[in-house]
């Protein structure tokens, strides 16, 4: 009988750490697993070497930006489906239109409440995969 539970896998990516450790402690805390790097040159490596489910990114990152990531993901044919939020302070109905015409899932802005993140998270993922999104609070605890 095999026990092994295969979670969810999201990126996150930020260059500030406070803010990748907060994303990714709620995140890990849901029962996904989390793999975090801090700039835009980590982010591709890691989605074209294993593909996330789901790819949080801060836009204003030191080398490649979130936005250039997400230009490359949605051209490269392996990945180009990819779930992928933009998390940014850049709030302007200029910014936002950019990230959506970039093609974002999602675009959310900082500070980042991490409880909306989480059910923001939970619904895209249940409905890529056709689930119900779970309340961590109420989840059975995982091994």
């Amino acid at each position: 009988m095999n026990d092994k539970i295969v979670k969810t896998r999201i990126l996150v990516a930020d260059d500030d750490r406070d803010i990748l450790d907060m994303v990714s402690f709620i995140l890990t805390r849901a029962g996904y697993t989390v793999v975090g790097v801090s700039d835009g040159s980590e982010a591709i490596a890691s989605i074209e070497a294993n593909p996330p489910e789901l790819a949080i990114l801060d836009v204003m990152m030191p080398g490649l930006s979130g936005i250039e990531v997400l230009r490359r993901v949605r051209k490269n044919e392996a990945v180009k489906d990819l779930t992928v939020f933009l998390l940014t302070v850049l709030s302007s109905d200029s910014d936002v239109a950019a990230g959506f015409a970039a093609g974002a899932s999602d675009y959310v802005t900082k500070p980042v409440i991490l409880s909306e993140l989480l059910q923001t998270v939970q619904t895209f993922l249940a409905e890529k995969n056709k689930q119900v999104p779970v309340d961590p609070e109420s989840a059975p605890p995982t091994k």
